[in-house]
């Protein structure tokens, strides 16, 4: 649907009258496709009903995978992952098939990791969730997880949530090591009022949405994700990719960011007085970021981060905030970036290493704008061969090999 001028993608789950089970969910070939897993070693419980389901979570061993039969899930309350290297996944390989429904859960969360490490979730929907959809609870010994092609729909505070460390522990325990990729993350509307009874006229009015929200974070990799729609009841949602507090040597890539509120935010300018810097060494490149006009790309409060080779067109935007920089950004390098629409908006007195960044209108140089492809049609002056190489980033958004004189934004135009 186009509304005022900006592509609104609202997009259902079809159920089958039998089962009520989703089928074909919105997909367009040129996002990332996610590899099928390998077989599951260790010992299997195969479920397919609720109640079975969180017996095998309360039984389950380490090394063991709980496999998920196709089907409609209603949650009736929160569940909980409390074992190390478990691997909760569907048995099909198809999210939109297994369906864990919050809509009659009693809690405001709906799938928890707590105190355990090497957790693996794979090939699941998470969907009507009131607060946040998969809650890794860093703040109580949670590490090395990895989500991997699932999908979160209509989830109203946060799809993954990684919430803040206690100060007396982190020098002895961050959440390390997790990976979150092939995953789509939709919701079909604006939040509303009524999705969130905590979120209301005299906080957050509406905004307090957003994809990815992590505190303390190191060495984590979000990549080849898909984001479309998560928008507040006013537009100002939190960011579809939101790390900060000291959250250290992070890579952001090859993700698709579609008409929601805020992009890929590297902080933000709520920094309380125990955080000196929200993301230190981390890395934002090779991603396409349509029309977000809180922020396309944030860096607010950041030390020697890098946000090189994106695309991001937005020539409408509001707030003209493709790349924003804000408040200290100590060793901050831009480079090599395509905009499609504002410069860069600098409001920080650091001094910025800023090189080859093209800015203009380049939507009839892009494959699809209103579908959110950046993908180069065409050879353009200024765009291709008109980079410098960075080691950072020796392939684009498709995994294709860069040459020595790299084209500016996320794609490598094909030879």
């Amino acid at each position: 649907m186009v509304k005022g001028g900006v592509l609104v993608l609202f997009w259902c789950l079809t159920l089958s009258a039998a089962g009520q089970t989703p089928l074909h969910p919105p997909r367009r070939d040129w996002f990332p496709q996610a590899p099928p897993l390998p077989a599951p070693t260790g010992p299997v419980v195969r479920v397919s009903t609720v109640e079975e389901l969180f017996r095998a979570a309360d039984t389950i061993k380490p090394g063991g995978t709980i496999l998920i039969a196709d089907g409609h899930y209603r949650m009736p309350r929160y569940f909980e992952l409390r074992t190390d290297d478990v691997t909760l996944r569907g048995e099909s390989g198809r999210p939109e098939q297994v369906v864990l429904d919050g809509v009659d859960s009693r809690h405001g969360e709906l799938l928890g990791i707590t105190g355990c490490s090497g957790v693996t979730v794979a090939g699941v929907t998470l969907q009507n969730v009131r607060w946040n959809a998969l809650k890794i609870n860093s703040n109580l010994g949670t590490t090395q997880v990895t989500v991997y092609n699932c999908i979160f729909h209509n989830v109203w505070q946060r799809a993954i949530k990684g919430p803040a460390v206690p100060a007396d522990q982190r020098d002895r325990f961050r959440p390390s090591d997790c990976r979150i990729q092939y995953c789509l993350f939709y919701n079909d509307r604006p939040k509303q009022y009524d999705d969130d009874p905590a979120d209301t006229p005299e906080n957050f009015r509406g905004n307090y949405v957003g994809g990815i929200d992590v505190m303390f974070a190191r060495r984590w990799t979000i990549c080849d994700n898909v984001f479309v729609g998560i928008q507040g009841r006013t537009g100002e949602a939190r960011g579809a990719v939101f790390l900060w507090h000291d959250t250290q040597d992070c890579v952001v890539e090859r993700n698709i960011v579609l008409d929601c509120d805020s992009g890929i935010c590297l902080g933000n300018s709520h920094r309380p007085a125990d955080v000196a810097m929200h993301c230190r060494r981390c890395v934002v490149r090779n991603n396409f970021v349509v029309r977000c006009p809180e922020n396309g790309i944030l860096a607010d409060y950041t030390e020697d981060c890098r946000i090189l080779h994106n695309s991001i067109h937005d020539p409408d935007s509001r707030l003209k905030r493709l790349i924003r920089l804000v408040h200290d950004n100590r060793g901050l390098i831009v480079a090599n970036n395509l905009l499609s629409g504002s410069a860069p908006r600098i409001e920080t007195t650091d001094k910025i290493l800023m090189r080859d960044n093209a800015v203009g209108d380049f939507a009839a140089v892009f494959r699809d704008t209103a579908a959110g492809d950046l993908h180069l049609l065409r050879a353009a002056a200024g765009i291709v061969d008109a980079g410098q190489p960075w080691t950072e980033t020796p392939e684009d958004i498709d995994r294709q090999r860069r040459d020595s004189t790299p084209d500016l934004g996320a794609d490598e135009l094909d030879p």
